[in-house]
C-alpha cells in the first residue's frame, strides 16, 4: 500500500505539472517550454542530491535512466504538443495507456496475463475509442493529430516507467539525475537542429521553472515507490496522472466533453488500473 501510495503523489504531481506544460505550450512552443522545464528539474534534484545524498548507480543502470530520459523527454513534447492542438481531457486518458509498455515487459520476463489484464486491455481499447468521437466533423483532423501524439506520448511514458524501475536503488537520485540529464541532452540537441522561435520565454519562466520542478518530484516520487513495490502496482498508481489533468482542464479551462467522451474517459483509466492492478 505504501507504494502505491507514494506513485499516486507522483501522479498529483505529474497531473499538475503536464496541465501547466500543456497550457504553456498553447502560448509558446513546446521546445521553448522543454528548453526552461528541463534544466530546472536538474538543478532541482542536483540540490536534492546534495540534501539528501544517493545511493551509487552502476554505469550500465545510468546508461538505461539516461535512456529513459530521453523516452520521456519523447514523450513528454508529444503530450504538451497533443495538449497545445487538442482537448487536454481527451488527450490525458489516452496517454495513459502507456502502462502497457511496462506490463509487456513483464510479460516479456515470463509473466503470464490474467484475465484481469487482457479484460482491462479491452476496457482501455474501448474508451480510446469512444474518446475519439468529435461531435464537431470540421475539428476532426485536428482531434485525429492530437489523439496520434497522445499515443506516441504514451509510449514514451512507458518506457520511461519501464527503465526507471530497472535503474533505481532505494535512494534513486543519480538515476533520476540520469534520466534528468537524458531529457536535457535531447532538448539541447532538438534545439540546434530547430532553432526555434523562443519569443515570450523570458516572461514565462517562473511558470516553466515549475513545471520541471513538479516534473522531478513525481519523477523522484515514482522512483522511489519502485524500490518499495512490484512495478505492475506502482505502475498504475503513477499513471492516474489523468485524473490531476483532467480536473484541472475542467476548474481552470472549463473545458466540457461531451457525455459519450466523459464515459470513453472513465473506460481508459479503469482499463489502466485493470491493466496493471491486474499483474
Amino acid at each position: 500500500m505504501l507504494a502505491l501510495a507514494i506513485s499516486l503523489a507522483s501522479a498529483a504531481s505529474w497531473g499538475v505539472s503536464d496541465f501547466l506544460g500543456g497550457l504553456q505550450s498553447r502560448r509558446l512552443s513546446v521546445l521553448a517550454v522543454l528548453a526552461v522545464s528541463q534544466p530546472a528539474g536538474l538543478l532541482l534534484i542536483a540540490l536534492l542530491i546534495l540534501l539528501f545524498g544517493a545511493d551509487p548507480v552502476s554505469a550500465e543502470k545510468l546508461a538505461i535512466a539516461f535512456f529513459a530520459g530521453v523516452a520521456a523527454l519523447a514523450g513528454l513534447g508529444a503530450f504538451y504538443a497533443a495538449m497545445a492542438m487538442g482537448t487536454v481531457s481527451v488527450v490525458a486518458p489516452i496517454a495513459s495507456l502507456g502502462v502497457i509498455v511496462p506490463v509487456t515487459f513483464g510479460l516479456a520476463q515470463g509473466e503470464e496475463p490474467g484475465a484481469v489484464q487482457l479484460a482491462g486491455l479491452l476496457v482501455a481499447i474501448a474508451g480510446v475509442v469512444i474518446l475519439s468521437y468529435e461531435e464537431h466533423p470540421e475539428h476532426s483532423g485536428v482531434a485525429r493529430r492530437s489523439i496520434v501524439l497522445a499515443i506516441l506520448a504514451g509510449l514514451g511514458f512507458g518506457v520511461f516507467f519501464t527503465g526507471i524501475d530497472a535503474a533505481s536503488p532505494d535512494r534513486p537520485g543519480w538515476a533520476i539525475f540520469a534520466v534528468r540529464v537524458g531529457g536535457v541532452s535531447a532538448v539541447a540537441l532538438a534545439l540546434l537542429i530547430s532553432r526555434p522561435r523562443l519569443d515570450g520565454v523570458v516572461a514565462a519562466i517562473p511558470v516553466l521553472a515549475t513545471i520541471g520542478m513538479f516534473d522531478i518530484v513525481a519523477n523522484a516520487l515514482f522512483a522511489v515507490a519502485s524500490t518499495k513495490g512490484i512495478l505492475p502496482v506502482v505502475a498504475v498508481g503513477g499513471s492516474m496522472y489523468p485524473a490531476f489533468t483532467i480536473a484541472l482542464a475542467h476548474l481552470v479551462l472549463g473545458e466540457r466533453l461531451a457525455t459519450i467522451q466523459w464515459g470513453g474517459a472513465v473506460f481508459a483509466l479503469l482499463g489502466v488500473g485493470l491493466i496493471a492492478g491486474g499483474s
